[in-house]
């Protein structure tokens, strides 16, 4: 679809994670208490330490001023933000939380949602009013109950029509009803100022309940010029779903599936030992190879460790795959990118992914840090700071800026399409690349502009197993 204006596309992640867990500290721990644990910690295992003065180890060698530094701090997130390093350039995903166990469940993809995640933009007839669009309904959730679906069009929020402005206020609360609509471009392809949204009749109200989210959420096996294609939409490597990735794979394999689509477009990363797993399933040739090397600071260089190829029977035994990517492809999806390519050839599909090689680890007020054991009972404050860098076997970091695309396409609002049909205009292009065909010339698509509203910081994570780091 050409554009011959200029459509403003705002990028939202709306499952809209309000948290519900409680804190199960009622009582509120002076500021200075948990202020000592951010500084301490961080001056151990922070990535960036020697890059940030005031984390250097003189800052504590006068114990009243440094108590008057930390004090300096009206609240622990304020420290915290300014001993980050270059957070708008370098470390963008370090993050401190002061529920350290709806921390772990958020790690484990259990959160308080209506399973929805949407795109906005301007409505052409009226530009002072969004759009939304359904571009993921996640399964197990409200939304999926619901009957809502990849591509649905939005045009009021309890009855409000939606701005800018209004769009976070109308999606917070934990209940709303939402008014959908169809969409006609009246037959003008070429002219997005013509298209009109109506209501179709159709409102759905939606409450946000606790659940956890299965990562795999789509899988397909098409034939492509008589050739097996396994297809796998995956959100999240997560180590509580390994078995579900393993029968999704298992069924590739007794399938023959001879190509593999390796969809990454909404994947934010997770564990890093899942993503050694999906390398090997994705391969098999390889085991006992290295697959990917995580180094630490120059304090912990003992911690560095290599994980290896494994041996799977579900492997398929591939020597190229094809993975769509998008904006919103993050750290293990983008370490499974890196680490494959010294290996097989990677056909990356779609538009640059966001650019973190770093991992993190989950870190608690305890003398080993890395995990719970003698935890202080004080306070429930936990961190998620980058601790180390990744790279592939010849030691080839992901680029800050991303990984670029082999074949550019970027996703277009009025034409998503659903997940692993095989008219879908990123897995019709990974479809055509296999069977060497070129069958369309893809439409111009809508460009988003990256704004994210609601989203949480642990969705663009990659982390590691806890080590054993005393303080």
């Amino acid at each position: 679809m050409k554009l011959k204006s200029k459509l403003l596309l705002l990028l939202i992640t709306i499952g809209l994670f309000t948290s519900c867990f409680e804190d199960e500290d009622d009582n509120f721990t002076p500021s200075a208490n948990v202020n000592d644990f951010v500084w301490k910690a961080l001056n151990i295992v922070y990535l960036y330490k020697d890059q940030v003065p005031d984390l250097a180890d003189e800052v504590a060698s006068d114990s009243e001023s440094y108590n008057t530094f930390i004090n300096g701090f009206e609240t622990p997130q304020a420290l915290f933000n300014h001993l980050l390093y270059e957070p708008e350039t370098i470390d963008r995903f370090s993050f401190l939380s002061d529920n350290y166990i709806e921390l772990e469940q958020l790690l484990q993809g259990t959160s308080v949602s209506n399973g929805l995640r949407m795109f906005a933009f301007e409505n052409p007839e009226n530009t002072s009013e969004l759009i939304l669009v359904v571009n993921t309904v996640i399964k197990g959730s409200p939304a999926e109950s619901a009957g809502i679906a990849r591509g649905d069009f939005i045009t009021r929020i309890d009855n409000t029509v939606i701005t800018s402005s209004n769009v976070s206020s109308l999606l917070a609360p934990d209940s709303f009803t939402l008014e959908f609509a169809n969409h006609d471009d009246n037959g003008t392809t070429d002219d997005v100022t013509d298209d009109t949204f109506t209501a179709n009749g159709t409102n759905i109200a939606l409450t946000k309940t606790a659940f956890t989210e299965n990562p795999i959420n789509t899988t397909a096996i098409i034939d492509a010029a008589g050739e097996n294609v396994g297809y796998l939409m995956y959100r999240g490597f997560r180590a509580n779903f390994v078995n579900e990735l393993n029968t999704a794979f298992s069924e590739f394999a007794a399938n023959n599936v001879q190509h593999l689509v390796l969809d990454l477009r909404y994947n934010g990363g997770g564990n890093v030992s899942v993503a050694n797993l999906l390398g090997s399933l994705i391969t098999g040739q390889h085991t006992g190879d290295t697959f990917v090397k995580l180094f630490y600071n120059d304090r912990l260089q003992n911690n560095n460790f290599t994980y290896e190829f494994v041996s799977t029977g579900a492997s398929l035994n591939l020597d190229k795959v094809y993975v769509l990517t998008t904006e919103q492809s993050a750290s293990a999806s983008e370490l499974i990118i890196n680490s494959l390519k010294p290996y097989i050839e990677v056909v990356q599909i779609g538009t640059r992914t966001i650019g973190k090689t770093q991992f993190s680890v989950t870190v608690y007020d305890s003398p080993e840090l890395f995990n719970k054991n003698g935890i202080n009972p004080n306070h429930t404050y936990a961190m998620q700071p980058l601790v180390g860098n990744s790279s592939n076997v010849n030691d080839q970091l992901v680029p800050l800026t991303g990984l670029v695309p082999d074949i550019i396409l970027e996703e277009d609002v009025l034409n998503l399409g659903t997940f692993g049909a095989i008219n879908e205009p990123l897995l019709e292009r990974a479809l055509e690349e296999i069977a060497g065909t070129r069958a369309h010339i893809a439409p111009y698509p809508l460009v988003p502009i990256q704004i994210k509203l609601g989203a949480l910081p642990f969705e663009n994570e990659m982390y590691i197993q806890p080590l054993n780091i005393q303080r």
